[in-house]
């Protein structure tokens, strides 16, 4: 019998998923990754603050704008293992290039990326330096960071038990289905920091956004695959930091 899981537990199982992170977190059992949902936009707080600091060491070593925003979202990448960036291109590959739901499913499991994976990697690359170049001030462009960092990772519990999963293996059948109490508390949690962070006018307008854009990719996965996969929640999660970002940026 698995011994009860605190909410300690819960947060390194989160931040185990989420990041590359020496947490120590023992191997997750059947939905004890749904569980740990409520903790998925503190692990983003965190990765958004690392990458913050990055964005601010370049700045203190008299790195242009430009350049620091690079090495901010490159340090997201390092911190993470690629793992949200890795779902988009799968997904951007899979609805891009198949014929079927089989086919779209088929091209995501593949481990070569294609055209459409390729251009959706340096979309949401340079589109998150230039929204970070273009805040400047470090302090501000932080905020920033923490915000869309959380907030997006805040709304993957309630995809997860909104949609059902398109197949019954891999990362998003065994992570299982969040509770409601979960969903909910992740979308606050996220939504709470995003407001802290960016303040009440401008953090609310990212949010609904950021909100709505996730929206639309929850229907566009639904339609071309019936639901979502570990990849499409990586997918999910792209569209809500970019779309917070250039949120922050164009406030």
């Amino acid at each position: 019998m698995d011994a009860r899981r605190g909410p300690f537990d819960e947060f390194a199982i989160a931040a185990a998923v989420l990041t590359r992170l020496p947490v120590g977190a023992g191997a997750a059992q059947p939905g004890s990754v749904a569980a740990a949902g409520w903790a998925f936009p503190l692990v983003g707080a965190g990765v958004g603050a690392l990458c913050a600091l990055a964005f601010f060491a370049a700045a203190l070593l008299g790195l242009a704008a430009g350049p620091a925003a690079l090495l901010a979202v490159l340090a997201g990448v390092a911190i993470t293992g690629a793992f949200h960036e890795d779902g988009l291109a799968d997904t951007a590959d899979g609805f891009g290039g198949g014929g079927s739901r089989d086919q779209k499913l088929a091209i995501m499991r593949d481990s070569r990326q294609g055209t459409f994976g390729v251009i959706a990697i340096v979309l949401s690359i340079g589109l998150r330096a230039a929204a970070i170049a273009s805040i400047g001030d470090p302090i501000h462009a932080g905020l920033a960071l923490i915000a869309a960092h959380a907030a997006s990772r805040g709304a993957l519990p309630a995809t997860m038990r909104l949609l059902p999963p398109a197949r019954s293996d891999g990362l998003g059948a065994a992570a299982g289905r969040p509770s409601r109490t979960v969903a909910i508390a992740a979308a606050v949690i996220g939504a709470a920091i995003a407001l802290a962070t960016l303040g009440p006018l401008a953090g609310a307008l990212a949010l609904l956004l950021a909100g709505g854009a996730v929206v639309l990719a929850a229907m566009l996965a639904r339609r071309q695959i019936g639901g979502y996969t570990g990849d499409v929640l990586g997918f999910f999660q792209q569209t809500g930091e970019i779309v917070m970002l250039l949120a922050a940026a164009a406030g």
